[in-house]
């Protein structure tokens, strides 16, 4: 337990200091109650026998100095300062109860996005090691476990135990034989969850797998309905989510009902405590006299210790349910932690967004900005090129290396493409040059300085255009200038975009325009269309280097045709780097380079490369 605590505070960090005014009030309202129970024994002693201030040195030096006349002033006195005193420890724990949900949940919306924070700015190969499933799982289910299954029942467990710390204090003072007893019998509960521990652990280790699960099945079905529904596979998917969603049941139904034993234990044992202490005393006459005020004291002090050793109990084995989840944030948040993570520049015209995103922000005043930030992130007039210099990469845990001394230089303007066979290395070259991936050894220039000196701006410089674009379920224009508010689309940036895409024509013929909503990953449009959406992306946003993966390898001969006359059009204004398969993608390019098993064999033109070759096969 002591690890999941300091796993617990690493993970607030500097937020745990918003737990000291808590702990006070904590302190505080357990010292009110603890009084107030400890009021109530002498008053009904003294109700009954009002004759005991006179007996009692102590209540009658209060009486007299007081200088009330009738013994049941002093009464009627007693009893409002004990009503005062559970109406304020009724307050402050209110206040405490307040303040731990506010605290928690805030938590838990900050967990997430700090999660969320983390994966994006986290290294490229950190993601090809985890499954989105189980970041999503992460961020939205680990953390809300975190706050509603490990730090609310956590604070809880402090209130109970300083609660329960005060009452045994107080209980002592009034009879130290039979609290040592009754403390010794309430240790039973507390030895059922110790010996059931690593149950309770395993029981939330299998209800958060089975979540995670649920989620990439959910993914996978539904992410490729049309193939699921073509196959018939519906079933496999189906059965699957059963077999996890009888994980769950069984997982939550164990706990839960776990967790209800020390409770029903715990009424058992009072109760039967408060009988057999009452019968004993009454049997052997062993000090009557004091009975009603001994079991007036307990009695109160039950009702209270009943629900505070209860939700200890319960918040333990919450807490010891929760563990499993509160590793997972851990180790991802040391792990990432522990990689040296680039420094994140938000591109100059995405960051000030903050300042220009009220709905009544005029889209001139967000155009006149952008122009005026843009020479800080366009290529310059001078003669930029980027030098790829002896590049070696190794993925990790993977003796040889992906690619070896890479070497080549890109002029402003150019079109080069890559080429060769599947795993010769094309792709981790472009993510090397992207930025995603660190270099083993080598080095990548941009008008003679490296770009790892600021690896964000150099990022801001390149659109990439992937095989499969990323759409999103919204429309034409939301997925064009992506990441752009829609009241801040710049008009007149987005038509010369589609324009240069080859893609105005059919955005016309559209009833809605580009108000068109193009479905969850872009379901509603062909694949041509979907390519020269991403072109326009990346001419909207106004990248000067396009890398084009695989674009046009899915796509048509007249598809094809129609997204390369997009991609032709750019030559000379736009520097492109293109992987390509088919050949009729690459016939325009400035200069061609082969790779084979991870080596730049050799580099020329399409006519030096393709056409002298007798049998060219890639």
């Amino acid at each position: 337990m002591v690890s999941y605590l300091s796993n617990f505070l690493y993970i607030l960090g500097e937020r745990k200091l918003r737990l000291i005014p808590l702990l006070l009030l904590i302190l505080l309202s357990s010292l009110l109650d603890t009084v107030g129970i400890g009021l109530v024994g002498p008053f009904m002693g003294l109700a009954t026998n009002p004759r005991l201030i006179e007996l009692n040195s102590r209540l009658h030096w209060v009486y007299a100095k007081l200088g009330l006349t009738y013994e049941v002033q002093f009464i009627a006195l007693l009893g409002l300062i004990i009503i005062l005193a559970f109406w304020t420890k009724s307050l402050l724990s209110f206040q405490a109860q307040k303040y731990i949900f506010k605290f928690s949940f805030t938590q838990y919306g900050e967990l997430s996005s700090n999660l969320l924070h983390a994966y994006l700015v986290a290294p490229y190969t950190f993601h090809l090691r985890k499954n989105t499933a189980f970041l999503i799982n992460t961020v939205l289910e680990d953390s809300g476990v975190f706050s509603v299954k490990f730090m609310i029942p956590f604070l809880k467990t402090v209130a109970s135990f300083i609660i329960i710390v005060f009452l045994v204090v107080l209980l002592i003072i009034t009879d130290p034989i039979a609290t040592i007893t009754l403390a010794l019998i309430l240790l039973i509960p507390l030895g059922i969850i110790y010996q059931f521990k690593d149950k309770i652990s395993e029981w939330g280790k299998k209800v958060s797998q089975s979540k995670e699960e649920m989620i990439r099945i959910i993914n996978h079905s539904l992410g490729g309905l049309k193939e699921t529904r073509i196959i018939g596979c519906e079933s496999y998917f189906e059965k699957q989510m059963n077999d996890q969603v009888d994980k769950l049941v069984n997982g939550m139904t164990s706990f839960h009902t776990f967790q209800a034993l020390p409770r029903i234990i715990i009424e058992a044992i009072l109760v039967t405590f408060l009988v057999a202490f009452v019968s004993i005393v009454l049997v052997f006459n062993l000090g009557t006299e004091n009975i009603i005020q001994v079991l007036g004291i307990f009695a109160l002090a039950s009702v209270r210790m009943i629900p505070a050793f209860s939700h200890l109990t319960s918040n333990i084995a919450l807490m010891r349910n929760a563990s499993y989840s509160i590793n997972k944030i851990y180790l991802d948040l040391k792990e990432l932690e522990d990689i040296e993570v680039e420094e994140i520049f938000e591109p100059t015209y995405l960051s000030d967004l903050s300042a220009l995103s009220k709905p009544n922000t005029p889209s001139s005043q967000f155009r006149d900005f952008v122009n005026s930030i843009d020479v800080n992130r366009s290529l310059s007039h001078q003669d930029n090129h980027i030098e790829i210099d002896r590049i070696t990469y190794r993925y990790p845990k993977v003796l040889d290396p992906t690619i070896m001394n890479i070497s080549l230089t890109i002029n402003k303007g150019q079109s080069i493409a890559l080429i060769g066979k599947s795993g010769s290395g094309k792709t981790t070259l472009v993510d090397v040059i992207l930025g995603l991936l660190a270099p083993e050894s080598g080095e990548i220039r941009y008008n003679g300085k490296s770009i790892y000196n600021n690896l964000r701006s150099w990022q801001n410089l390149i659109g990439y255009i992937p095989q499969s674009i990323f759409l999103i379920d919204d429309t034409i224009e939301g997925n064009i200038a992506f990441g752009i508010p829609k009241h801040l689309i710049d008009r007149e940036r987005l038509d010369q975009a589609m324009q240069s895409a080859q893609l105005a024509e059919f955005v016309e013929e559209l009833p809605e325009g580009v108000n068109s909503v193009v479905g969850e990953r872009g379901v509603r449009l062909s694949g041509g269309q979907r390519q020269r959406i991403g072109i326009a992306r990346a001419l909207y946003h106004q990248r000067e280097i396009l890398v084009l993966d695989e674009a046009t390898s899915a796509l048509d001969n007249e598809t094809e045709y129609l997204v390369n006359e997009a991609i032709k059009s750019l030559n000379g204004t736009k520097t492109m780097i293109i992987i390509a398969h088919r050949l009729s993608t690459i016939e325009h390019c400035d200069c061609i380079y082969l790779l084979d098993q991870g080596r730049l064999v050799k580099s020329g033109t399409y006519q030096d490369i393709i056409l002298n070759e007798q049998s060219f096969n890639f």
